[in-house]
């Protein structure tokens, strides 16, 4: 079983619109933001940056978005404090754990799959007190390539030592998570918090909360191959 880790495990989004609206005294801006970091994420994953540039390289193009132009000393202040009030905010959605106990208890094993910083993620992991719950972190920059490249999904799998058509992922994005895995042989479940309304695309899984993945596996076992509880 692969499970992202933002908005799937942790209530990232959230925490990070806390924490830029405290640093700016405004909370209208999130869109701009989480649209410069996909785009700075990118370049991470392509191997022209590292995460430390893009999060000053990220941060610079979003205050001059907004016509403000900084120094560095003015950058580097801006996201110790972000970063700070982020990682005092940040929390788990209430159905995580939970989740996580029943699947240790049917003996599955666990990959946490992202394509976010492989240092932030690991320590995220560790502080929530989750890194004892998964056999295999995988990190799109250390792998080189990003969900929804079945590159990605087929490395787990490996490092798991199980085909893709014996795993499943869980994502809170609809194309990048559900549709990429599904597209990688795996089965792709879009876990829909929000109860969007969206039209799933076929052979795409939906669930409203991680409460409802073991229903969803214990129903779906054969399909997906994941066993039943034990």
């Amino acid at each position: 079983m692969c499970l992202d880790i933002d908005d799937t495990l942790v209530d990232f989004s959230a925490a990070g619109r806390r924490a830029l609206a405290a640093v700016l005294g405004r909370a209208d801006l999130w869109p701009l933001w989480d649209q410069i970091t996909d785009r700075h994420v990118a370049l991470v994953v392509a191997g022209e940056l590292d995460y430390a540039s893009m999060h000053r390289r990220r941060t610079r193009c979003f205050l001059g978005e907004l016509g403000v132009v900084a120094d560095d000393e003015e950058i580097a202040r801006f996201e110790a404090e972000r970063k700070d009030l982020l990682r005092r905010s940040m929390c788990l959605f209430d159905d995580v754990l939970p989740c996580l106990d029943w699947l240790r208890a049917a003996g599955v094993q666990l990959a946490a799959v992202t394509n976010a910083s492989g240092a932030h993620q690991r320590a995220k992991l560790a502080g929530l007190g989750l890194a004892r719950f998964f056999d295999h972190v995988a990190i799109a920059g250390e792998i080189g390539v990003a969900k929804p490249d079945p590159v990605m999904f087929h490395s787990v799998c490996a490092r798991l030592g199980c085909d893709p058509a014996e795993a499943a992922h869980v994502g809170d994005k609809l194309q990048t998570d559900a549709v990429g895995a599904r597209d990688a042989g795996l089965a792709g479940v879009w876990l829909d918090r929000h109860d969007s309304g969206a039209e799933v695309p076929e052979g795409v899984h939906v669930i409203s909360g991680l409460d409802d993945l073991p229903q969803l596996l214990v129903s779906e076992f054969a399909r997906i191959g994941v066993p039943a509880q034990r």
